[in-house]
């Protein structure tokens, strides 16, 4: 009797064979020959993809199914340090109150990880003192974090932003500075601890929240300063109210603190922050932040720029067509978003963009070639022809949304 089709396919990490397996009648808690559920399966093999497919199927997978050790996908999850799939489970509705052979739950688990840490844990269990393997890795949504293998275990470096994230879920609120502190062992500001922490932060709806971060604008540590600044431009980005109340406040302090900060890592955070504000002043230093040495800065600074290129502003379109040629080509991608904001009528974008048309990097050529499309512009439309058939799988599948519902078709060269 040879392997479950479901098995052998999540095994493979092959998501399109796992819904192919699911629409022909495939049992979505399928098991191993040791009992695995295929869920768990998924989990252990940090696969968000084929997690995906089981749970989206008409027959729902069981999200708290068991495997012979006990363990549920959640605390699975929890303890290889996935962040990203712990995240997905939790708001798929799994149960936070279930509990592994040594009766801890999801957060004393991931509490457990985080206090002993991941390279002595791993030393534990493995027993061996052979050097841990460490590697960078893309999870599932596309963040890059840290994996580390020793004695034929592997788990990811997320325990500590999977406490965070789990602490309001069973009615925990540790101290601003003790969160904090947490995402200052991680240099990394790209890392998944720093995401959570400032996301959490910002979830608070506290008062107490924005004036504590507000206070470290002038601290010493720069990772502090980022802190600060992150939480502050999230709790703008994602204020709901009608009258803005965080937006001026937000710029009264942002424009001093760019003018004299130094460190990349806290300029992101603030040119992210002006280029998300609605008070005018936010634009003023954006044309200059166009050509700070950091890349992502420059990216944010273009971003802001996108209300005047649509008011058709001669400065701003003169700045963004010249960053159409920065030596990075993410830059210059996100040059040819900004420009496809401009008019339809705006030739003077439209030739910009289709200056990218033979950029060497596909993703530019590809950001420039839309918004000519949907400005009926024909000179874009080799560009999108020659990617083929544009499928989930694709990186331009998202913004191809807006070719496929234009009224004019993408026909063949005439």
């Amino acid at each position: 009797m040879g392997e479950d089709p479901l098995i052998a396919a999540v095994r493979s990490g092959d998501a399109k064979a796992v819904a192919a397996a699911l629409a022909a009648g495939a049992d979505p808690d399928a098991v191993d020959e040791y009992g695995t559920p295929a869920l768990c399966l998924a989990v252990d093999a940090f696969d968000l993809p084929v997690i995906d497919q089981l749970r989206m199927s008409d027959r729902p997978v069981r999200l708290n199914c068991t495997a012979a050790d006990g363990r549920t996908p959640l605390l699975r999850a929890v303890d290889r340090g996935a962040c990203e799939i712990t995240t997905v489970l939790i708001s798929g509705g799994a149960d936070l109150s279930l509990t592994d052979a040594e009766g801890r739950n999801a957060l004393e688990l991931a509490r457990h990880w985080h206090l002993t840490g991941a390279e002595a844990e791993l030393r534990r269990r493995s027993g061996t003192s052979e050097p841990v393997v460490r590697r960078a890795v893309v999870d599932g949504w596309g963040n890059v974090c840290e994996e580390l293998s020793l004695g034929g275990l592997t788990v990811r470096n997320g325990h500590t932003a999977i406490l965070t994230e789990l602490e309001p879920k069973y009615g925990i609120t540790p101290p601003f500075e003790e969160l904090m502190a947490r995402a200052l062992d991680e240099p990394d500001v790209d890392q998944p601890v720093w995401t959570v922490t400032t996301m959490t932060l910002r979830e608070r709806h506290a008062p107490t929240v924005w004036a504590e971060a507000a206070a470290l604008h002038d601290r010493p540590n720069p990772l502090e300063r980022y802190c600060g600044a992150e939480v502050l431009r999230l709790i703008n980005l994602f204020d709901e109210s009608e009258d803005d109340v965080f937006d001026t406040p937000l710029v009264d302090l942002f424009l001093p603190w760019v003018a004299r900060e130094e460190d990349p890592r806290v300029m992101r955070a603030l040119t992210a922050g002006l280029s998300g504000a609605w008070d005018p002043r936010a634009e003023q230093p954006l044309p200059a932040l166009t050509r700070h040495h950091d890349r992502d800065v420059r990216r944010w600074a273009i971003s802001g720029l996108q209300r005047l290129v649509a008011q058709e502003n001669p400065e701003a379109l003169a700045i963004v067509t010249m960053c159409t040629r920065d030596t990075d080509a993410l830059v210059r991608e996100a040059a040819c978003h900004t420009l496809g904001m401009a008019p339809k009528h705006s030739s003077v974008s439209s030739d910009a963009l289709a200056a990218c048309l033979n950029d060497e990097d596909e993703a530019v050529r590809v950001a420039a070639a839309i918004p000519l499309f949907l400005r009926d512009d024909l000179r874009g439309d080799q560009v999108l022809r020659d990617l083929g058939p544009v499928g989930e799988g694709s990186p331009y599948f998202a913004e191809f949304h807006s070719v496929w519902y234009h009224d004019r078709a993408l026909g063949p060269a005439e």
